[in-house]
Order: C-alpha cells, then sequence, then structure tokens
C-alpha cells in the first residue's frame, strides 16, 4: 500500500489533476470548441473532480504519517487551491 502512495506518484497525480483544471480553463478562456476536445472535457471532468477530493484527503494524511518533501508539499497546496476555485465556481 504504501509502494502505490510514493511522493512521487502523489506528486504526479496531483500535478496531473491541477493541470487538467488549467487546461479547461484556458479552453473555456479561448473559446476552443471542436468536437473532440468536447468530447474529452466531458467525459473526463467528472471522473476528475472526484479524483480531486481523492487525492487531496490521500495527500494531506499522507503529509501528515511520512516524511514532508517540498514538492509532494506543493502539490498538495496547489490542489487544495485548485478544489477551493473548482468547487467555489458551482456556488
Amino acid at each position: 500500500m504504501n509502494t502505490l502512495f510514493s511522493n512521487r506518484n502523489l506528486t504526479i497525480v496531483n500535478f496531473a489533476i491541477v493541470f487538467y483544471f488549467i487546461l479547461i480553463w484556458l479552453i473555456n478562456i479561448y473559446q476552443i470548441d471542436f468536437v473532440l476536445v468536447g468530447v474529452f472535457r466531458e467525459l473526463f471532468t467528472i471522473p476528475f473532480l472526484l479524483a480531486q477530493i481523492v487525492f487531496l484527503v490521500i495527500g494531506i494524511i499522507y503529509l501528515m504519517k511520512n516524511k514532508k518533501s517540498l514538492l509532494l508539499m506543493l502539490s498538495v497546496i496547489a490542489l487544495a487551491i485548485c478544489s477551493i476555485i473548482t468547487i467555489g465556481s458551482f456556488f
């Protein structure tokens, strides 16, 4: 179980989720309206929303229990900010 959630794996997953939502924001800002882009956006948004919450909780628990890495702490902070902005956009 500990090898599945290592510093490197959690950092990669956290930054991937943050970059996905940044990409969605950029697509919205620049009004990119291709069918294939819309299909992938609709297909991946709900799983990434759920993964965002799950990996934020996993990252916080991992940071409390294990040795702290600067890059992992930055990725968890970036994921927390992304979560606040994403969930806040619903209200």
